[in-house]
């Protein structure tokens, strides 16, 4: 086995287990916010917590430190991969980047359609609009583990392909649609430190502490910009070295992303869903279910992945632009599409930027939708691939 596979069966193990951790996560918040514990659960998430240097303040709940900066580290590591990719990996071959990549544009433009559909004559739903266009990989590739060994790799690296073009939309969403109050001064800081990163990446600095530093200050000044303050992590990977110019076996950049897999997978991401997953069930009923909200999230999420990523590459492929591989058949196709509607992770936090400033209560709603359609689409995606795959 090349040391290119080895790393690829190691990133797809860990992804798998972290899966089953972010599953854990979940329960337990729901749990929680469906017992007497739910005082405590809310008391948590709401505790303040503030640091303050001087003049300068970052003060928050609890809540949105874990959303703004944990998720920030996330969205580093996603730019790590990404650069990664497109240098050597998967994405760096145009033959290999073709399937997914049209499958993406199919996965987040069918399920925004479909939510669109049922939200466009009320404008603070509207704003939820992105939240059943994300693919959680993490619970995907979860589900996937289960089928065991009979999964080919190729469906695994479609997958993990696809969910880094879903990273990449979903990137350029938030950049996009999801900042307000813009702070001239303060992005004018952020500007002034991207020629430093550039300085240190083309004199060879290799240590991770100048990054770590530099990174800190990026985040700091995007949070007070008003774009949103995960983009800082995107900013800053992309100026991690890939090689060492003085022993080209060493890269920092495979040496972060591998550092930080683990405290993302089994530390941040569990995090998140324990603090954005709870929903409470009380007084559930079908009025709450049938809400545009949560029908629209369901829907994209269940259906609109199936059509739009199973759709639109059968297109393709019936249409001669691109080709399937050979060891993936349509039904495999199909399956994959399906279990692209777990949207957990990605949606709950599109979510939370879509309704945390309007005023109105909708997370309630954005939670239950997120939850069930990524059940229904887990389940669906299992069943096909369980009957379709080849048991030897």
């Amino acid at each position: 086995m090349t040391n290119q596979q080895s790393y690829i069966t190691q990133f797809l193990k860990l992804e798998s287990a972290g899966g089953i951790l972010l599953f854990i996560a979940a329960i337990l918040a729901i749990i929680f916010a469906n017992t007497p514990l739910n005082n405590y659960y809310e008391l948590l998430l709401s505790t303040p917590v503030e640091v303050r240097v001087g003049a300068l303040e970052i003060a928050k709940p609890l809540l949105l430190w874990i959303n703004d900066g944990l998720m920030a580290i996330f969205f580093f590591m996603v730019g790590l991969e990404l650069k990664r990719e497109l240098i050597e990996g998967e994405l760096s071959n145009k033959e290999n980047i073709m399937l997914p990549a049209v499958g993406a544009i199919g996965g987040m433009l069918v399920p925004a359609l479909i939510y669109a559909y049922f939200n466009y004559d009320d404008p603070v739903a509207i704003k939820g609009w992105a939240i059943p266009a994300a693919t959680d990989i993490a619970f995907a590739l979860g589900v996937l583990s289960l089928l065991g060994s009979r999964v080919p790799v190729t469906i695994k690296i479609f997958l993990t392909s696809l969910a880094i073009f879903d990273d990449i939309g979903a990137i350029l969403i938030i950049a996009i649609f999801y900042t307000s109050n813009i702070s001239i001064a303060a992005l004018i800081f952020v500007a002034a430190c991207v020629p430093i990163l550039i300085l240190m990446n083309k004199f060879n600095v290799v240590q991770k502490s100048p990054y770590i530093l530099i990174g800190i200050i990026v985040w700091v000044a995007t949070l007070k910009s008003g774009v949103h303050a995960t983009l800082a992590g995107v900013l800053v990977s992309i100026f991690i070295p890939m090689g060492d110019k003085k022993n080209p076996s060493l890269s920092p950049l495979k040496s972060l992303e591998k550092d930080l897999h683990h405290i993302v997978a089994f530390a941040i991401l569990p995090i998140f869903a324990f603090a954005n997953a709870g929903v409470n069930l009380t007084g559930v009923g079908l009025e709450q279910v049938t809400h545009s909200v949560p029908v629209g999230i369901i829907l994209g999420l269940f259906l609109g992945k199936i059509v739009g990523i199973y759709g639109l590459c059968w297109l393709a492929i019936k249409a001669k632009i691109i080709t399937l591989p050979d060891s993936i058949q349509l039904h495999h196709l199909l399956g994959t599409s399906a279990l692209c509607g777990i949207g957990f992770t990605m949606s709950l936090f599109i979510g939370s930027l879509a309704f945390e400033e309007t005023g109105v209560n909708l997370l309630f709603d954005e939670r239950l939708g997120i939850i069930i359609g990524s059940l229904l689409s887990g389940i669906t995606g299992y069943l096909i691939l369980k009957f379709t795959l080849n048991k030897n």
